[in-house]
């Protein structure tokens, strides 16, 4: 089964229920890979999802990916991408899958940006991040074609417009 633990490190927008938002986003992005059986996995599937703010995804991003500023979001998997498809059959118990942590000051300067709600752009940032913890990436440009499909796909199912439309 999978659960969506989400933290409120910092203050977030609070038009919405932000653990609501974030499970149907990871349920969504989830749903559509050949792993979406760990949604009804017998062990508990674990996410966590942290909203934070910028200093702190600052200092992750310095401290993990050698990259010295802030971003919008960042994704730690806790399981190889190869070792996914026989964690359905887990008897430990619960998988903790990864972590996805977001940047409230650049969520919302590009939410403002692109001309929609951070409520909308932190979802699709909750689905990028849910694709990479199951091993999605966008190194080259045929994986990030296969990533944002699947990401607009999700988004879409979630009542969300697809947000590449927005861009230049």
């Amino acid at each position: 089964m999978l659960s969506v633990e989400t933290h409120e490190a910092a203050p977030w927008p609070d038009a919405l229920d932000w653990e609501d938002r974030a499970a149907a986003a990871a349920a969504a992005a989830l749903a559509l890979t050949p792993f979406a059986s760990l949604a009804d996995a017998a062990p508990l599937v674990e996410v966590a999802v942290r909203l934070t703010d910028d200093a702190e995804v600052h200092a992750l991003n310095r401290n993990f990916r050698g990259k010295d500023k802030p971003t919008n979001v960042l994704s730690f998997p806790q399981v190889q991408a190869d070792l996914l498809e026989t964690m359905a059959n887990s008897d430990d118990g619960e998988i903790l899958l990864g972590d996805i942590v977001l940047a409230r000051e650049t969520c919302v300067r590009e939410a403002g940006e692109k001309g929609v709600s951070v409520e909308d752009h932190a979802t699709h940032l909750i689905v990028h991040g849910m694709l990479h913890l199951v091993g999605y990436d966008h190194m080259d440009d045929v994986s990030a074609a296969a990533m944002e499909a699947l990401e607009v796909k999700a988004l879409a199912s979630l009542g969300i417009a697809n947000p590449y439309d927005h861009q230049d």
